[in-house]
């Protein structure tokens, strides 16, 4: 079973205007930020706007990303449902696409209760042999998982990790606590990476990863190498993108981001709307500050 580990940005979905992926510009994307040093590439995930996507444009997604980077680093989509049948459909479908593990999210039109969404990470795990990674978001889910839930799922052989969203280190500690090495822990948001990494954690799930993918692999290596205080001054300098996904949009942030990097990924899907100028100049700020971009005297 493929060890996963390290950074994995959370990749955009570029669409056109009849709705086919530009296939052309995420393939050099992908190339380009295995080029950057990351670990692996998730498809399909916020950041990839996958509540956006049909069926077909989320296929045509995985199957570029994995012919793109050709077997050098694992691609990891995420299945996102409200049925067990639909989740574990997308799953089996993308492991015989190549696939190298699949990050599984429940998504709920009534309220679950636990047990019900155990139910639906378990049929997952059973349906495919690849490792599977738990995202639980209280921001997008109707239901909770306790820490004897993901205890109870943890023992699963093909569960192999949690990434919690919830930023309650203390949350993650008593996992790590409860679970020990039957479950990796993977930080959610590159804001609280440091914490993660220094509680034990294995990497870094981020959608921040895609437009400034060096910065947030050296955040990972200072980590690795125990240079805490560097790690945590550099994790201060990239806090800026968080602050901005969360005053505007995060995949047309991320999409703005790259765009300013010459990859024509297009704007947010509709009905989302593009970004308007003035938070194009503070993206366009942002990534000056951390280095990706020059910065132009007036």
């Amino acid at each position: 079973m493929t060890e996963l580990a390290g950074i994995f940005p959370y990749i955009v979905s570029p669409i056109d205007a009849g709705g086919r992926v530009r296939e052309a510009v995420l393939t050099r994307l992908c190339r380009d930020l295995v080029e950057a040093g990351v670990h692996g590439l998730t498809p399909l995930g916020s950041t990839g706007e996958v509540a956006y996507l049909t069926d077909s444009q989320r296929m045509s997604v995985v199957e570029t990303a994995i012919q793109a980077v050709d077997g050098r680093v694992p691609v990891v989509p995420g299945v996102a449902s409200t049925s067990v049948h639909d989740a574990v459909d997308k799953a089996r479908r993308y492991e015989r696409a190549g696939a190298k593990g699949i990050v599984a999210v429940l998504e709920a039109y009534f309220p679950l209760s636990e047990s019900e969404a155990e139910r639906y990470f378990l049929a997952i795990a059973d349906a495919v042999t690849i490792p599977v990674i738990i995202y639980t978001n209280p921001n997008f889910q109707r239901f909770g998982l306790s820490i004897d839930a993901i205890e109870r799922l943890s023992r699963h052989a093909n569960i192999i990790g949690l990434k919690d969203a919830s930023t309650d280190t203390g949350r993650l500690v008593s996992v790590i606590n409860r679970c020990g090495t039957n479950l990796n822990v993977f930080a959610a948001s590159s804001h609280v990476a440091v914490s993660v990494m220094l509680l034990g954690g294995k990497g870094l799930f981020a959608g921040p990863a895609c437009a400034i993918p060096r910065q947030i692999v050296q955040l990972y290596d200072l980590c690795r190498e125990k240079r805490w205080e560097e790690a945590a001054r550099l994790q201060k300098s990239v806090w800026r993108f968080n602050e901005l996904f969360a005053k505007y949009n995060l995949a047309g942030c991320v999409k703005a981001a790259l765009q300013d990097q010459g990859y024509d990924v297009g704007d947010p899907i509709q009905p989302q709307s593009p970004l308007s100028n003035e938070a194009r100049s503070e993206i366009r700020q942002a990534l000056q500050d951390v280095g990706v971009l020059p910065v132009v005297s007036v």
